[in-house]
């Protein structure tokens, strides 16, 4: 599928898929959703090539295999084509910017399948984490029934902190953003206190009926993040039973966070107080940060920031805070049943 748009970039969007004749679970893999997070799309593309040699071998089920979800951030290097593709994931009847299209073609490739692995990577230094979805609940907000089959998985790419609690932390930031809208707010700023605005890849998947987690893989440039992402595909995949190998054992330990606030970045002139990196500690009542009329941004809880992006722009989010996430005691029972 080729798209030409009003810059002149002409894009095309490609993936790859492999069928095995005995019925299973059917999964997408997706790297490079924002442009700049390359690890997914070099782990991707190296699975591609061990699947077509031979060296991994399907036995069940379908893949899906999308190194580049964003070509035109993707080729401009940088994360975001025209807008954040990973807000508002969303098909459309009247596409506008470029991520429109891309989500016009990547939803129905997510509707048609059980389960995404999204590979990301993040800006500040860290250690690799992933995020799944809410507990089981009938609620309006995200609706859901696989809680059990996402921690499974998640306790199987490899990585040792569990973050959940996205979602309903986005629709409280959005309410913030509708409290601050002035008469003559821009469309960017409209457009960011949708309340749609925190659906992306994961969300939307589970909106359709799959499970879905985000994989983030470390710091962009981490020489390491590529592994860290292969290895999760090939755990992942073994785990679903889709190609051949020993499925994978749960990780012996598993830090279990969740996001409690999302803290925009109001004014140019807001700064840290310090260079913060992903999980570093904070107790209740520390300085994060300050705005440029010199208030004081504090946790609320004890817990850890994660996301902290001293490059965000007015409007954008500046930072997350979690705390302990209850849903321990489960993870718990999980290594457990599986010792």
């Amino acid at each position: 599928m080729v798209i030409n748009i009003n810059k002149s970039y002409s894009q095309h969007f490609q993936s790859s898929s492999f069928s095995s004749p005995q019925p299973g679970t059917s999964i997408i893999i997706t790297g490079a959703v924002h442009g700049n997070e390359t690890c997914g799309t070099a782990a991707i593309r190296r699975v591609i090539a061990e699947i077509e040699s031979g060296i991994l071998q399907m036995v069940s089920g379908k893949l899906t295999l999308v190194p580049v979800c964003n070509p035109l951030a993707y080729q401009l290097g940088q994360r975001e084509g025209e807008r954040n593709l990973n807000r508002r994931l969303i098909p459309t009847d009247n596409p506008k910017e470029f991520e429109d299209h891309v989500a016009n073609w990547l939803c129905p490739l997510f509707a048609a399948h059980d389960v995404l692995l999204d590979l990301h990577s993040f800006r500040s230094q860290g250690e690799p984490f992933v995020l799944i979805g809410p507990e089981n609940n009938r609620g309006p907000l995200e609706s859901f029934s696989y809680a059990k089959h996402e921690l499974a998985m998640a306790l199987r790419l490899g990585v040792h902190r569990l973050v959940d609690g996205w979602l309903d932390t986005y629709a409280r930031g959005v309410q913030y953003r509708q409290q601050r809208l002035g008469r003559h707010a821009d469309a960017k700023s409209i457009a960011n206190a949708d309340t749609q605005f925190g659906v992306g890849t994961t969300e939307y998947m589970r909106s359709v009926g799959g499970y879905a987690m985000t994989l983030e893989c470390g710091q962009h440039l981490d020489p390491q993040a590529p592994e860290v992402a292969y290895q999760a595909i090939v755990n992942t995949l073994r785990h679903l039973g889709v190609i051949a190998g020993a499925a994978p054992a749960p990780v012996s330990h598993m830090e279990a966070l969740r996001i409690y606030d999302v803290i925009d970045k109001l004014h140019e002139g807001d700064q840290f107080v310090r260079e913060w990196r992903s999980f570093d500690v904070v107790s209740q009542g520390d300085v994060i940060g300050r705005r440029h009329d010199g208030s004081e941004v504090r946790a609320e809880h004890d817990g850890r920031i994660i996301f902290p992006d001293s490059g965000a722009a007015a409007g954008e989010e500046w930072f997350y805070l979690t705390m302990p996430n209850p849903r321990v005691s489960m993870i718990a029972d999980n290594l457990k049943a599986d010792a």
